[in-house]
């Protein structure tokens, strides 16, 4: 059943907010640390092998689909809880770490497409005319 499939999700939601927050705390930082990174390395982790074990089935696989479908607009939306302003305040190490990623991002786009379209190479059989 799709319902599955977003309880699935939400179980790796919960469990990397809560291992982000368990994180933050072992290292001294008042906040999440990673933990929708976490969640869907779990989500990618376990969804895999539920699939491989035959637990995913398709139904619930729609329901995993439905989420990822919006998965922008709800990180989006994670982020926008993240403190910006004290970002910006603590220093300007914030908008050289930020901008120097993103430059490093759109400077990856063409090395990505190049590699996308790679056409196999084909071999062609030696000239045997004699």
């Amino acid at each position: 059943m799709i319902i599955y499939g977003v309880a699935f999700l939400a179980f790796c939601t919960l469990a990397g907010i809560f291992i982000g927050e368990l994180l933050g705390k072992l290292i001294g930082v008042p906040a999440n640390v990673g933990g929708v990174g976490i969640a869907m390395l779990l989500l990618i982790g376990l969804g895999s092998y539920l699939y491989k074990t035959g637990w995913l089935k398709g139904k619930t696989e729609q329901g995993v689909e439905f989420w990822s479908a919006i998965y922008i607009p709800i990180v989006v939306a994670m982020a926008a809880q993240q403190n910006v302003y004290g970002a910006l305040k603590g220093g300007p190490m914030a908008i050289l770490a930020g901008t120097v990623a993103v430059v490093i991002a759109f400077a990856l786009v063409p090395v990505l497409v190049r590699i996308g379209n790679k056409a196999p190479e084909t071999v062609t059989p030696p000239n045997t005319i004699g």
